[in-house]
């Protein structure tokens, strides 16, 4: 099948489009130059200078944004996994009205969202800090994680929990026994989401976040206005995305093992069943 000459063209725009960005900014990480406006040489000095005592407040909003994350993620899939049973077990504009409500913050503007928050927590005489960040981020990755989830229950057969009670299953053993480890791929996929969205918000922590609490995005932001060093941005961006790449080949590799291994003890239960 011949190849149409103007789909590879629009395929190679839309790949610079997207990409040639990123090599852009990796190139920008190795350039003496301070404002990168010309190269002036091949230099590691802004990696070494992203790890100076000059810079800590860079590692510091890094290590909020973690402990945000990792939080955040663990109460909205508990929270999360609660909705999503109990919106796919009981049907009735009760559960209407809730589905009504996982599901706003995911076509709610972050600004809007944001602004509510903030009114709340004032109103309420919260002081803005890390819990009220670790709230407003457990509030939107609520949605993505029930949804996740939900789409995993639209393939769940009921009757496998009715087998269980028939066996003496209590309803905790059976939750825990046979409907969680179904449900986990879900869970898992929904709580990757969930940390990926806290991990890079920015509008929303904006309108929450306190004195002393501004995470990695936030920091980057208040770098890219007012520091003198702004390469120190395009190296610890760097290494993120070389963190990141890493952590997807190492999912590969670990995938595809799993696979071999399914597909050898498949073999040798057809071989045993032969004989």
């Amino acid at each position: 099948m011949k190849h149409s000459k103007f789909a590879i063209i629009v395929l190679v725009l839309v790949l610079l489009f997207l990409y040639l960005p990123i090599f852009i900014m990796v190139g920008d990480s190795f350039n003496a130059d301070k404002y990168c406006g010309k190269w002036l040489g091949f230099t590691f000095k802004w990696y070494g200078a992203l790890f100076s005592h000059s810079n800590r407040n860079i590692w510091m909003a890094f290590e909020r944004s973690i402990i945000i994350a990792i939080t955040a993620t663990l109460s909205s899939c508990i929270l999360g996994t609660s909705a999503a049973l109990a919106i796919h077990k009981w049907k009735g504009r009760l559960q209407t009205f809730h589905y009504s409500l996982i599901y706003t913050p995911l076509v709610m503007p972050e600004i809007l969202m944001g602004i509510s928050l903030l009114m709340l927590f004032t109103a309420i005489g919260l002081n803005c800090g890390m819990w009220t960040i670790w709230i407003a981020h457990t509030t939107f990755c609520v949605s993505y994680v029930t949804m996740t989830i939900l789409a995993r229950l639209q393939d769940f057969d009921d009757r496998i929990l009715e087998a269980a009670y028939d066996l003496g299953a209590s309803p905790w053993t059976a939750f825990f026994k046979v409907q969680l480890p179904v449900l986990m791929p879900g869970i898992i996929a929904g709580g990757l989401l969930a940390f990926t969205l806290s991990i890079d918000d920015f509008v929303i922590t904006f309108f929450v976040t306190g004195p002393g609490s501004d995470t990695l995005p936030l920091q980057v932001y208040s770098m890219i206005k007012h520091s003198k060093q702004l390469p120190v941005i395009n190296a610890l961006s760097t290494l993120m995305i070389v963190f990141t790449c890493a952590l997807v080949f190492l999912s590969r590799i670990v995938s595809s093992y799993k696979k071999k291994g399914r597909s050898l003890t498949q073999l040798r239960t057809d071989i045993k069943g032969v004989k």
